[in-house]
């Protein structure tokens, strides 16, 4: 005997899978903060207010290991104190910003005598992503690799 689907288990089927896609959907993530591990507070901040540019925004943990900064839009960056932690050496593992400035930027770095590099590892060049966006690769004091592109 042939087994057909009758199309109200057919619908029945389709309607679960929508719903499941749809719930998932629903929970409406988005990204919030990034969180790092430094060595030295003082200087990591420094670094991120002097270098990047990023401005300090209030640390509602109101606790004295940890500086919050401002990534653009409702995103931060929360710096945090651990004297013992060690960061592996992986370009891969970045975070990446955009500036409309890039040379500008580059400018900047080179006037404060901040190492940077393209992906490939050449010093002080550029490089395009397979979509045609400029970009640089440094690292903060800490070892962290960013990503500063023109997007």
């Amino acid at each position: 005997m042939k087994k057909t689907t009758t199309p109200l288990l057919l619908l029945i089927t389709i309607l679960f899978f929508m719903t499941t896609r749809t719930n998932a959907q629903s929970f409406g993530l988005a990204f919030d903060h990034h969180a790092i591990l430094v060595r030295d507070l003082t200087e990591s901040s420094n670094f991120y207010l002097n270098i990047m540019g990023l401005e300090e925004i209030e640390n509602k943990t109101q606790k004295p290991h940890i500086r919050w900064f401002s990534m653009g839009g409702n995103t931060s960056l929360h710096v945090i104190e651990d004297k013992s932690h060690t960061v592996p050496d992986v370009k891969g593992v970045h975070f990446a910003i955009h500036t409309k400035n890039l040379d500008k930027f580059i400018e900047h770095l080179r006037a404060n005598n901040i190492y940077f590099e393209n992906w490939p590892g050449e010093p002080n060049k550029t490089n395009s992503r397979a979509d045609g966006v400029r970009q640089i690769y440094l690292k903060d004091p800490n070892g962290y690799w960013i990503e500063v592109n023109e997007n």
